[in-house]
C-alpha cells in the first residue's frame, strides 16, 4: 500500500492511494476513525497495517477518492518515535568526503523538530553558512525489534518513505559531535508517501537520486550501502530497543555539496526533489 497524511478540516488525516485518487481512511472507517488518525497509527504497527488492509479491501472499486493533487500533503508519518540516522554509509560518499568507510555503523540523531512536509519550504538559520542535502531512504519499524538477526530484521519493517537529511556543516563539524548540525528546524523533509514494505521486496536494489534546480547531483543505488538495511536494524536492535513508528535514516549517497572542490551551499529559493524507485518524489525549497 502507498500511504499519505494530509490536512483536513478537523486536523490530520490519513490516506492510501488507489488508482489515480486517494481514499479518506477515516471517512470510511465509522466508529474506528480514531484508530487511523496518523498522529498515532504508526504506534499500532504491523497490526494497524493489517487491520487498514482488511479495510480498503473491504470497499467496493468506486468508492470515493480524492484528487491528489487537490490535497495538502504533510509528513507522512506526523509524529515519529526515535529518529536514527546513519552516517558515512555510502562506499563513494564516504570516499568523496576523504573518509576512511567504517567498520561499524556510525550512529545520530534527529528529533522530531526537524520534519518538514512536502513541498514545505526550509528555513535557513543564522547560525549556519553551510547548508548541504542529502537524499536517503528512510526505514519505519513496524514491531518492537530488540536482539534480532540480519536474516529477521526486515520482518520488522513496516515501510519505506524519500528523506531529505538537511545538514548544516559547518554547525555539524564544530565538534566531533554531528547533532547541532541536524536537526534544526525543519531539516527532516519526508515523504511525499510511507510505501509498506510488501511493495519493496528488496530496500538494497533501488535507484536513489536527487535534483538541484533540475541538475541531477545524487545518482546512485541502495546497493552502494556499506551496511545493509538488515545489518543496521540487527545493529541497533542489539544495543536498543526500536518501537513502531521509530525512523531510520540510512545514510546519503555521493554528490553532496561537501564532496565537491567548489562548494556552493544551498541559498534561497534552491530547489530540491528526492526521488527514491518506489516512493515517489519529495520536492522542497529553501525558504527566502
Amino acid at each position: 500500500m502507498i500511504l499519505l497524511t494530509f490536512a483536513g478540516a478537523d486536523g490530520l488525516r490519513l490516506g492510501v492511494k488507489r488508482g489515480d485518487g486517494v481514499i479518506d481512511v477515516m471517512a470510511h472507517a465509522g466508529a474506528d476513525a480514531p484508530y487511523y488518525d496518523p498522529r498515532t497509527f504508526y504506534t499500532h504497527g504491523h497490526a494497524g497495517i493489517g487491520k487498514l488492509r482488511t479495510l480498503i479491501d473491504s470497499l467496493p472499486p468506486d468508492a470515493p477518492t480524492l484528487p491528489e493533487s487537490s490535497l495538502d500533503l504533510r509528513a507522512p508519518l506526523p509524529v515519529p518515535g526515535k529518529i536514527i540516522c546513519i552516517g558515512l554509509n555510502y562506499r563513494r560518499h564516504a570516499a568523496e568526503t576523504g573518509a576512511a568507510a567504517p567498520t561499524t555503523p556510525i550512529l545520530f540523531s534527529k528529533f522530531a523538530n526537524a520534519l518538514a512536509h512536502p513541498g514545505e519550504a526550509i528555513p535557513i538559520p543564522a547560525a549556519t553558512q553551510q547548508l548541504d542535502y542529502e537524499a536517503e531512504l528512510a526505514v519505519i519499524i513496524g514491531a518492537v525489534t530488540r536482539n534480532v538477526s540480519e536474516d529477521q530484521a526486515l520482518d520488522y519493517v513496516l515501510g519505506y518513505a524519500n528523506a531529505n537529511d538537511i545538514s548544516a556543516r559547518d554547525l555539524q563539524t564544530r565538534t566531533s559531535q554531528w547533532l547541532l548540525g541536524k536537526t534544526l528546524d525543519k531539516f527532516m523533509p519526508i515523504g511525499p508517501y510511507l510505501v509498506t514494505a510488501d511493495a519493496i521486496p528488496d530496500p538494497q536494489t533501488l535507484p536513489i537520486r536527487l535534483w538541484l534546480n533540475g541538475d541531477l547531483r545524487q545518482n546512485s543505488n541502495t546497493s552502494d550501502m556499506i551496511f545493509s538495511v538488515a545489518q543496521i536494524i540487527a545493529y541497533v536492535s542489539a544495543h536498543f530497543t526500536l518501537e513502531p513508528g521509530d525512523i531510520i535514516l540510512t545514510g546519503t549517497p555521493e554528490g553532496v555539496i561537501l564532496g565537491m572542490k567548489d562548494k556552493v551551499w544551498l541559498k534561497p529559493g534552491d530547489s530540491m526533489v528526492v526521488e527514491i524507485e518506489g516512493l515517489g518524489r519529495l520536492e522542497n525549497t529553501i525558504a527566502g
